[in-house]
């Protein structure tokens, strides 16, 4: 079995159960950006499998949801003998509706952190502004969404999502990278209309 990443909270689960498994943690030292670091990683999955045969790749919640890696992998493989079979699992997105009691149907704009400075105007739906993973991440994701929605508009800060300590904290966008607990299992969500959640 190969990981993406083994800075994850269900990896213990895997150690204790015994299963062997390595990941790909070092390509992350040496990579110059994400989209480089994704494809390093799907070239070398292919590689992997056309040299080793069949085997496990395992990423944090669903792999189709803010995966990256397993789309360029389908990507790369079309070309190839390699056979990519895609199993879903649940992702953050499902805990989250469930948590603020709200319908997805209705409407979810759902975007990656990295992406945030390319919005030019508010979207027509709630925002989901996942993988705010350190302070600068955070502060470029709040510049950005204060020019969409001002300085006061609250937002849930979103952390640890499902684990017994799981924080969901209402704050104007202003307070977004003043936050102590920054990490890789951080989201923040923007209602469409100003806040409609009670604060937990």
């Amino acid at each position: 079995m190969v990981l993406r990443t083994a800075i994850h909270p269900t990896v213990e689960e895997i150690r204790s159960a015994g299963l062997e498994f390595s990941t790909y943690d070092n390509f992350y030292e040496q990579a110059g950006s994400f989209e480089e670091l994704y494809s390093a990683i799907a070239k070398d999955l292919l590689r992997r499998a056309q040299e080793e045969g069949d085997f496990l790749y395992a990423v944090p919640g669903s792999p189709l949801v803010a995966e990256r890696t397993v789309v360029l992998l389908r990507e790369m493989a079309q070309d190839t003998s390699v056979e990519v079979k895609i199993l879903p699992g649940m992702s953050f997105v499902e805990v989250m509706y469930t948590r603020l009691g709200i319908d997805p149907i209705e409407g979810l704009t759902i975007i990656d952190a990295e992406d945030v400075g390319a919005l030019r105007e508010r979207p027509l739906q709630s925002l989901v502004v996942s993988q705010v993973y350190n302070q600068q991440i955070a502060s470029d994701t709040k510049l950005a969404l204060m020019e969409l929605y001002g300085d006061e508009y609250e937002g849930l800060y979103i952390h640890n999502l499902a684990l017994p300590d799981e924080s969901l904290r209402k704050i104007p966008l202003y307070e977004l990278d003043r936050q102590p607990d920054i990490d890789h299992l951080t989201t923040f969500f923007v209602p469409r209309e100003p806040f409609f959640i009670e604060k937990p």
